[in-house]
């Protein structure tokens, strides 16, 4: 996981995941691993992008509400601003996680084309 949250192949953890920003690469370019290997592979990581970005709303809503006596205005212009940021910012880490995630299941399962390293 950690060579997944640093957007590198969690297999050799040499290769680079994207090819620009959020743009997973089809296959690590050192040791051949195949980051999406079946239609809807990513779903997961849509999942976790959502249940991500609503807790940290949520988390900053509570703050905002608790901490601060602004108009309501003010509390959406900033809160909107960001949770903007924290989802552009979250995104490839949540595909990066999620190919780290599908990677420890498939090692796991004892998967022909997973070989920890």
């Amino acid at each position: 996981m950690k060579r997944a949250w640093r957007k590198r192949c969690p297999q050799c953890g040499d290769g680079e995941l994207f090819a620009g920003y959020a743009r997973l690469k089809h296959e690590c370019e050192t040791c051949g691993l195949v980051f999406r290997r079946e239609s809807g592979a990513m779903t997961g990581s849509m999942y976790l992008s959502a249940v991500a970005t609503e807790l940290f709303a949520a988390l900053m809503i509570a703050a905002i509400w608790l901490c601060t006596h602004w108009s309501v205005a003010t509390s959406l212009a900033v809160s909107l601003s960001l949770l903007a940021v924290f989802t552009y910012w979250w995104l490839p880490h949540s595909i990066a996680l999620w190919v780290g995630i599908e990677y420890a299941t498939d090692v796991h399962n004892g998967e022909s084309w997973a070989k920890p390293r």
